[in-house]
């Protein structure tokens, strides 16, 4: 493993008297690609979520870049989750009264880049993607592959040192899900940028470096998969 970036550490998180995770352990090093994979309902995307500070975990630390994430206020963390990590989620989640473009561009310019920066770094990302004549049409007037490598331009846009991926294929073909995971691996190799992939599909887990398994909120380490 590389030089660790992100650390969760005997995380526990209930809802609704169920544990759904129990003292879960992760680490994530400096451009690594880490599968977090289990059966449904196992803690898988609870775990992510608290890795990315969505979540707060009731007890145990997430530690991003020697910085503990409970010990940062709100506004810190939101800025954090905005420039320093990325989102790719199972069915996008773009603002669809917004065209491709100007979603791609939404974390520059919630960041305070001005419009015309954040448009042209946008339609770089869009090209590189390869979905820029997607630019100028909103979400709902794109196929589900070209809906989720714009999603992946926008987790990409801000230069994040972590993107988190939640079954990022899931709703996409194999063929759409291949593209997709290849344009994502690729870039994040790129740019340097570490992945913690949540999936079931062994396929897509293939892609990483190693797999965090998660079994009733407890995640075991799985070295090197390739």
């Amino acid at each position: 493993m590389t030089e660790p970036v992100l650390v969760g550490t005997d995380l526990r998180k209930t809802y609704s008297q169920t544990a759904a995770l129990d003292g879960a352990s992760m680490t994530v090093g400096a451009g690594e690609i880490v599968a977090v994979m289990g059966p449904s309902g196992s803690g898988k995307s609870t775990l992510l979520h608290c890795m990315a500070g969505i979540v707060a975990p009731e007890s145990g630390t997430v530690v991003y870049n020697g910085q503990t994430l409970s010990a940062m206020s709100d506004k810190d963390r939101s800025a954090l989750r905005r420039t320093e990590f990325g989102f790719v989620f199972q069915f996008g989640q773009l603002v669809p009264e917004l065209t491709c473009l100007e979603n791609v561009a939404l974390p520059l310019r919630l960041g305070g880049l001005a419009r015309a920066k954040a448009e042209e770094s946008a339609r770089e990302w869009l090209a590189r993607l390869e979905v820029d004549g997607t630019a100028d049409k909103r979400p709902g007037e794109v196929s589900g592959g070209q809906g989720q490598r714009v999603a992946v331009a926008r987790a990409l846009v801000t230069g994040p040192k972590v993107i988190f991926a939640d079954e990022p294929t899931g709703a996409l073909d194999s063929l759409n899900g291949e593209q997709v995971m290849r344009l994502l691996i690729d870039t994040a190799k790129e740019t340097g940028a570490a992945i913690v992939l949540v999936t079931h599909e062994p396929r897509v887990a293939a892609y990483s470096d190693r797999e965090v398994i998660v079994r009733d909120g407890r995640a075991r380490q799985v070295e090197m998969v390739q």
